[in-house]
């Protein structure tokens, strides 16, 4: 079974709206469909364009092939990027491609600084705060 990434038509006579779903390549454009991975709105101003990126790479590393117009939306959302950043199509400069449990943890790490001076500066106050009070007596 081929599957294919395309866009599926809703909405009514000439206010067209999208699905971008996952869909066996044989099956009619408004068929049954296997996962709905995002939506297009053309016609809004500016164009909504919502993917769950998380999806459509798990779909693309599958195998399943997008449409042009759909492989367009997911340069947009950017999931494309990171499917080719996973298969090293496209090269980071300095490191070799993170994986998502790496990016988790030093996201992790650049906040625990954040943290900590926040906590140094609520430790402080209330220190400063019974200084004050001990100079007034």
């Amino acid at each position: 079974m081929a599957v294919k990434m395309r866009l599926m038509r809703m909405g009514k006579t000439k206010q067209p709206q999208y699905r971008v779903v996952v869909i066996d390549g044989r099956a009619p454009r408004d068929g049954r469909y296997i996962e709905q991975i995002g939506r297009y709105a053309p016609l809004e101003d500016p164009s909504v364009v919502e993917i769950d990126n998380e999806k459509a790479t798990e779909w693309l590393a599958k195998g399943a092939q997008p449409t042009e117009t759909v492989e367009k939306l997911l340069n947009i959302s950017g999931a494309m990027n990171t499917m080719k950043v996973r298969t090293g199509q496209i090269h980071t400069v300095g490191s070799a491609a993170p994986s998502t449990e790496e990016a988790e943890e030093e996201v992790a790490e650049e906040e625990a600084p954040e943290a900590e001076a926040a906590e140094e500066t609520s430790s402080t106050e209330p220190d400063e705060s019974s200084d004050e009070s001990g100079e007034e007596e």
